[in-house]
């Protein structure tokens, strides 16, 4: 590969992700930034202050398999609450990750434009409040239930 290949992605601590050019276009935001570098031989970095490390790797992780093999687009409403019923294993298994990182997965995917990757965490989201009561929702998630007080002014 010669450099003009390759960019490094720099995440919010620091860390140099060097990736292939195509790859790192799967990002809109990246493939944007790379747009006035065309015939540019040095290796361009790219800042993405709002990813963290791990998640950045995680995310060039879908752009290497997704570059050139698009992912399929996502049947909504979702017709099961098991990922392996709507994506490709691999896709599945890419999101079965801790509740925290999928969140960090999300914030990743919108803040570089993946709608792919965004959409498959999103849809991750979905099967795990499928058929969920609120309250189960709220603990799973950790949210309070708002004060008998404020259910009735929200009501109204």
């Amino acid at each position: 590969m010669t450099a003009s290949t390759k960019v490094n992605l720099v995440s919010q601590d620091g860390d140099s992700f060097e990736v292939a050019r195509d790859v790192a276009c799967v990002s809109e935001l990246v493939k944007a930034m790379l747009a006035d570098d065309e015939g540019d031989d040095t290796v361009r970095e790219i800042p993405l202050p709002n990813v963290k490390s791990p998640v950045l790797a995680k995310v060039i992780e879908f752009c290497n398999h997704h570059h050139t093999t698009p992912m399929e687009e996502i049947e909504k409403p979702l017709k099961s609450g098991d990922m392996r019923d709507v994506v490709s294993e691999w896709d599945a298994a890419f999101v079965e990750v801790e509740q925290e990182t999928l969140f960090e997965l999300i914030l990743a995917a919108n803040y570089m434009d993946i709608k792919s990757l965004l959409d498959l965490s999103c849809a991750k989201v979905a099967t795990l409040i499928k058929g969920k009561t609120s309250d189960e929702i709220r603990t799973m998630f950790n949210i309070e239930a708002p004060a008998e007080g404020e259910a009735v002014a929200i009501e109204s």
